[in-house]
């Protein structure tokens, strides 16, 4: 299938692979100088001429990546560089975290007949102890049993430590690739395009240091999900009582056909344009002049209700959700954090009109397999559900590049001053926590009366309603983004993008249903990751995977991922450590600024009604 949008390579192009190229030999040099090797105090080189070297690197890679931040020239150029940056980072030692010893030895643990989530790493005995952080001796493992079972599988095939690592790195490679493969499929659907997803995404710093070199498990979370929302944005959409004859008889083409959409592909959403027949509130144009949501009208699909997921779609639609259900299980298996996915995926699954009881049916099968995977890898692992009481560990830490944390630091560090007991990090992350499930819940119902009420055709890029708006002509904020590509958003950049031929109704009945559920997805990781009470620097990669999908401009949420880069050395040493009151005091003042910029822009959008 022909991509759109693709260009020729330049000079500048070229010049950023190797400039990207040369700064990961540079990170791969700095961790056999000084990176997280198994003897904590072996050294190489002096510490100063290693961080220079990885401060050299990490800002030739983001730089490089940044440049490009519009779109690649192609997707298999975006691909081809992202591999070319990985090569010297497969054969470096870990880089910037210890934790891929610490995964080593809680599948030692489970290898051993003993139980990661009740026992910690230095009790149980394990024979490569010294390498783990001191942080994680004592803790018990934070991953779901999945993970815990393919740690073990690790530890038993390679039968060192050096053999474990390498397979666990193989296994996080693995999921990077299944990714790949995913991210044209997903961008297409939503919209985006595909090259500019691509490389967004695969060619990010964080990639190629944290989940290649580093080998974090969050690859395999982000890997298994992406699969299953793939899944669901392409799984068969016929059912009883819709005739091909019916759904091609429609005023534009039924989304079935896939070169209704840009990029000349992506799913079918089981939802056909009646426009030549009868007049809809949806603003747009059918093919042939007259007004369409972009949906079935009532009797057009010959079943009950008229829908086309009245009923459902047959045994293929029927095992996809379940096979998207699984997988999206297993993800929340490896890693907690993605059952925030889980809502939405549930409106990704519904088939034609949104209604309660098409949600129920369709979410409801793709909680079975959810809730299947869940159950069976509990029971096969044998750990049962004690690794729901594991997850409580990964918030040990106490650092300001979690904002809630950072806010309950500085009261801290206020109340010392007058004799208070330091009770701000324990309060703030608690009323973090609150905040996050009531927004998690405003969100969702958002995007789920985005899509029920069928008169928005692009979706919110922010909370509070307002809009992500590119200028005309651009996608994503960058005027290269127009080059790469399909036809640029309408002019007030609220719009999906729109496909020569094709009216705006049935860009909306296909792109902006998939588009509004991988945002507000990703708005739901990127909501997880600011008000969690640990922030790591890879945990950026998981808003980040889903908005490079669907977000509109991309600068808001791609600065933090380039900051992000910086804040881990070779070794594993947070550099927030090393300014912990002033940081704290930097980062309660950005969320104090943003917090107000917020409200007013709430406000302000209100009053314009």
């Amino acid at each position: 299938m022909t991509e759109t949008g693709v260009r020729p390579a330049s000079t500048r192009d070229r010049r950023v692979r190797y400039v990207g190229l040369l700064g990961a030999v540079a990170l791969t040099v700095s961790a056999y100088a000084g990176g997280a090797l198994p003897d904590a105090t072996a050294r190489l080189w002096h510490p100063v001429p290693t961080v220079l070297l990885w401060l050299l690197g990490t800002t030739a890679m983001v730089g490089a990546w940044w440049t490009l931040r519009g779109g690649a020239p192609s997707t298999g150029w975006a691909v081809r560089t992202a591999a070319l940056w990985t090569v010297p980072l497969l054969f470096s030692v870990p880089l910037g975290s210890r934790d891929v010893y610490s995964y080593a030895c809680q599948g030692w643990v489970y290898a051993e007949g003993g139980d990661p989530y009740a026992t910690g790493v230095a009790e149980a005995g394990c024979p490569w102890l010294d390498a783990v952080a001191p942080v994680w001796r004592d803790t018990a493992a934070p991953y779901g049993p999945f993970f815990v079972l393919l740690a073990a599988l690790a530890v038993v095939l390679g039968g060192s430590m050096a053999g474990t690592l390498v397979l666990l790195r193989v296994l996080a490679v693995s999921a990077l690739l299944l990714a790949a493969l995913c991210l044209p499929g997903l961008a297409r659907a939503a919209g985006v395009p595909p090259a500019r997803a691509t490389w967004l995404v695969l060619a990010c710093p964080l990639v190629g240091v944290h989940l290649v070199s580093g080998a974090h498990n969050d690859a395999v979370m982000l890997g298994l999900l992406l699969l299953g929302l793939l899944l669901l944005v392409r799984r068969p959409t016929s059912a009883a009582g819709v005739s091909p004859r019916v759904a091609g008889s429609s005023g534009v083409a039924g989304t079935s056909g896939v070169a209704a959409l840009p990029g000349g592909a992506g799913p079918s959403t089981g939802e056909v344009t009646s426009g030549a027949h009868r007049p809809s509130t949806g603003g747009g144009t059918s093919g042939v002049g007259q007004p369409s949501t972009g949906r079935v009208s009532p009797g057009v699909a010959g079943s009950p209700g008229g829908g086309l997921s009245a009923g459902v779609a047959g045994w293929p639609a029927v095992g996809a959700l379940l096979v998207a259900g699984v997988l999206l299980g297993l993800a929340v298996s490896v890693k907690a954090t993605a059952v925030v996915v889980l809502p939405f995926a549930a409106l990704a699954a519904v088939r034609g009109r949104y209604t309660v009881a098409a949600l129920l049916r369709d979410g409801g099968l793709l909680a079975a397999g959810v809730l299947g995977a869940l159950l069976v890898s509990s029971l096969v692992s044998g750990l049962g559900l004690g690794w729901i009481g594991g997850l409580g560990s990964s918030g040990d830490t106490v650092q300001w590049t979690s904002p809630p944390t950072a806010v309950g630091m500085l009261v801290d560090y206020l109340g010392e001053a007058v004799g208070l007991p330091p009770v701000g990090v324990p309060v703030a992350r608690i009323v973090a926590l609150i905040l996050l499930a009531v927004l998690l819940v405003l969100l969702w119902w958002r995007t789920w009366s985005t899509l029920h009420g069928s008169r928005v055709t692009a979706p919110p890029e922010t909370l509070g309603g307002f809009r992500d708006a590119a200028p005309a002509g651009t996608l994503g904020g960058s005027r290269d983004a127009a080059s790469s590509g399909p036809p640029a958003a309408s002019a007030t950049g609220n719009g999906p993008p729109a496909a020569v031929g094709v009216g705006p109704s049935t860009v909306s009945a296909g792109v902006s249903r998939h588009r509004s559920v991988l945002l507000g997805a990703g708005l739901a990781l990127a909501l997880t990751v600011v008000l969690a009470p640990v922030f790591h620097p890879w945990y950026a990669t998981w808003p980040l995977a889903l908005l490079a999908l669907a977000a509109t401009r991309t600068t808001w949420f791609l600065v933090p991922v380039a900051a992000a880069s910086f804040l881990a050395l070779p070794d594993g040493t947070n550099v927030a450590r090393l300014v912990k009151a002033p940081g704290a005091v930097a980062m309660t003042l950005l969320v104090v600024v943003l917090a107000v910029r917020f409200l007013s822009r709430m406000h302000r959008n209100r009053e314009s009604r």
